[in-house]
């Protein structure tokens, strides 16, 4: 995992030295639709928690962006019929998305995440041990930036990697979760 930041800072830093001038700094927040994929998950259901944290916008010709952010992602699953027994899974994502621009203002975007789940709680109790502390994803999603800043996205987080930790449970389960978000550039 510390190689992959490294090479995630190397590679913002070598954009930026390029780009100094046009490189946008901004916030973003919003609300996840979240679930669990995978084997024996047919009785689980989605839940709502919400995302925040940091982004930058480094642009490499007039069409293509590169995005990386550092991201707080409450993400989960609920058990069927079950009144509040939820699973809740908190991240922090570090998605690298490439932006291309259909239009002026109007992008495209998609590109892999690495996420360190940070706790994992079942009604109060610690839950941690039976998930990965590492995942891994892929982005796909669509955005709309004004020329004050303001910016909307939607996104896809397909996860790709493993994330059951249950000693002697071979199912295999993958993070899954619809995001919707407000953003602001600042410059």
């Amino acid at each position: 995992m510390k190689k992959i930041l490294v090479l995630a800072v190397v590679t913002v830093l070598g954009f930026a030295n390029a780009n100094a001038q046009k490189i946008k700094f901004g916030v973003k927040a919003g609300i996840n639709i979240a679930n669990i994929n995978g084997d024996n998950t047919s009785k689980l259901e989605p839940v709502a928690a919400f995302n925040f944290g940091l982004m930058t916008e480094i642009p490499i010709s007039q069409k293509f962006s590169f995005q990386p952010e550092i991201m707080f992602s409450g993400q989960g699953y609920s058990f069927e019929g079950s009144d509040g027994n939820l699973v809740a899974l908190n991240y922090l994502n570090v998605p690298l998305m490439a932006k291309y621009y259909v239009v002026k203002g109007l992008s495209l975007e998609a590109g892999p995440q690495i996420g360190y789940l940070l706790s994992a709680n079942n009604e109060g109790t610690n839950v941690k041990d039976g998930f990965k502390k590492v995942d891994f994803a892929a982005n796909l999603g669509i955005g709309y930036k004004l020329e004050n800043g303001l910016n909307f996205g939607a996104r896809y987080n397909f996860g790709l990697s493993n994330i059951n930790d249950v000693s002697g449970d071979h199912n295999k389960f993958r993070n899954g979760v619809f995001q919707v978000s407000i953003g602001y550039f600042f410059f």
